[in-house]
């Protein structure tokens, strides 16, 4: 059994063979029509989704098999402790995959479950999403030795993750930002960036991407707090911050890279939509490749 809860566990052959197995299963579908037969991918969503809910439950039912989703919200997971929620859940299902709030739940979950558990995404990782963007980059450049990556804005989960399986995977990583990553990425993470010879910080925007072949951004404000009133101060002092670092085409204007993006994007914060939507950006490709990681994921984790 093989949880993914982020990639800490996952070393550098692990994430290579899920990402070729993900080719394999885009390539030739109708070859994989019915492996999961009788197998049963329990959801439980805490947080908003779109692209995680509907990929996960197409590639159940493409993979031959079915699914159970659960809202948090209207289950018993809001009254009763988390860990004993999942070992019921865990006798009547073969894998679960929750995207929850806080990754504390997660690791709880997996650490009680007897079935393997996926971090759909959670306050600190979002595996699952840097799985279908690796695929993306592996189809755009075949390789992943020396492509340099600048991601740009806000250090979240998205960029613990992302940091984290692009060095493992030999790329060049370069955070350009004026966040302090000491206090925003993962300690084990950073410290792997850093003996890797091929991490960069800095928060000159224009430096920062002058050599990637991919710029990388995402929401300077979580999607649960941005209608919120209550958020509405330090909204406006995150935009103030972080406006320096959108990503449009004026900053690209001397480059050639492409234009990445996890979604859903607030157009003309983080991104405008002449970059969103230019021959560059890729961005509807990574979201088509969520399908394909997804598979891929839950074959290796039932795999172990």
């Amino acid at each position: 059994m093989k949880h993914l809860l982020s990639f800490e566990n996952w070393s550098a052959e692990d994430l290579l063979s899920s990402i070729e197995l993900a080719s394999a299963l885009k390539a030739e579908p109708h070859e994989y029509h019915s492996c999961m037969k009788y197998k049963t991918l329990a959801m439980i969503f805490q947080k908003t989704s779109t692209r995680t809910r509907t990929s996960f439950a197409a590639a159940m039912h493409q993979l031959g098999g079915s699914i159970v989703e659960l809202d948090w919200q209207k289950s018993n997971f809001t009254m009763s402790s988390v860990a004993d929620e999942t070992r019921c859940l865990d006798r009547y299902v073969d894998i679960i995959m929750a995207r929850l709030l806080r990754y504390q739940d997660i690791d709880e979950m997996a650490r009680v479950s007897r079935v393997p558990v996926m971090n759909g995404c959670c306050n600190r990782y979002h595996p699952c999403q840097i799985l279908a963007d690796l695929l993306t980059i592996r189809e755009k450049f075949q390789r992943f030795e020396g492509v340099v990556l600048a991601y740009l804005g806000a250090l979240n989960n998205v960029a613990n993750s992302l940091l984290d399986g692009c060095i493992k995977l030999g790329m060049e990583v370069i955070l350009v930002t004026p966040d302090q990553p000491e206090t925003t990425i993962d300690p084990d993470i950073l410290e792997n960036a850093r003996q890797s010879g091929r991490f960069h910080l800095t928060s000159d925007v224009k430096a920062g991407v002058q050599k990637a072949a991919v710029v990388y951004t995402d929401t300077w404000v979580d999607m649960e707090v941005f209608n919120d009133p209550s958020f509405q101060r330090e909204k406006e002092q995150r935009i103030r911050l972080f406006q320096p670092y959108q990503l449009n085409m004026e900053l690209l204007r001397q480059s050639r890279a492409l234009i990445m993006h996890c979604l859903p994007a607030h157009r003309g914060y983080e991104i405008t939509t002449e970059a969103l939507e230019s021959e560059r950006s890729i961005v509807f490709d990574q979201a088509e490749n969520r399908l394909h990681a997804q598979k891929a994921a839950i074959f290796r984790c039932l795999e172990g």
